[in-house]
């Protein structure tokens, strides 16, 4: 099996952590420029990661790959809640990558435009969630969706992209699970 992302994106550590304790190849790309940008765009036509090789076949998606890999490696297949917490957990992802990708390309996201303010509220809100869930200890079984979690959390302490500082049940579950397996080989400061 070969997994193709980069080390900095959330979703790709999600499977990665999935696959801590599991043989795999970790293909990791700079998936914005030069032969690695080519490579992605030669294996993956929306040109995004992660990506997942395997018996000469290729998934897209980590939603995908997950439900993939769980028919592969008889996995437990998420609950309709859980699905639920992963739809919360995705939206606040994407919200950030956008605002992430928008202030890169020197785009003030401080701004009261409709985009940015629908992107933050979207935050705010989804946010607010996860931080009830957290503390009401939802996330205490270390399985996909609380990888995912942990990945995005991370990552966005890593980015500096919200003041975390009004989650401390978020951050408590960060704090507990840095010692699950795979999390220091997969940690976006590496990069």
């Amino acid at each position: 099996m070969k997994l193709y992302g980069s080390q900095t994106s959330p979703y790709v550590r999600r499977i990665r952590l999935l696959l801590a304790s599991r043989p795999y190849e970790f293909i990791n790309l700079n998936i914005f420029a030069g032969p690695d940008r080519e490579i992605l765009a030669s294996i993956n036509p929306t040109l995004r990661i992660p990506m997942l090789e395997d018996d000469a076949q290729v998934i897209f998606d980590s939603g995908v790959i997950f439900r993939y890999l769980s028919a592969k490696l008889a996995l437990t297949a998420l609950n309709w809640y859980q699905e639920n917490q992963l739809i919360v957990i995705n939206a606040v992802s994407d919200s950030l990558v956008m605002l992430l990708q928008c202030n890169r390309s020197g785009m003030d996201t401080g701004e009261d435009k409709l985009f940015f303010n629908l992107q933050r509220e979207r935050v705010a809100t989804s946010l607010y969630v996860l931080e009830q869930q957290a503390a009401n200890a939802e996330f205490a079984k270390w399985d996909y969706v609380a990888m995912a979690l942990y990945s995005l959390i991370d990552w966005t302490l890593f980015r500096e992209l919200v003041e975390l500082d009004d989650y401390p049940a978020l951050l408590q579950f960060v704090a507990d699970n840095a010692k699950q397996n795979g999390i220091t080989q997969t940690d976006p400061r590496l990069s």
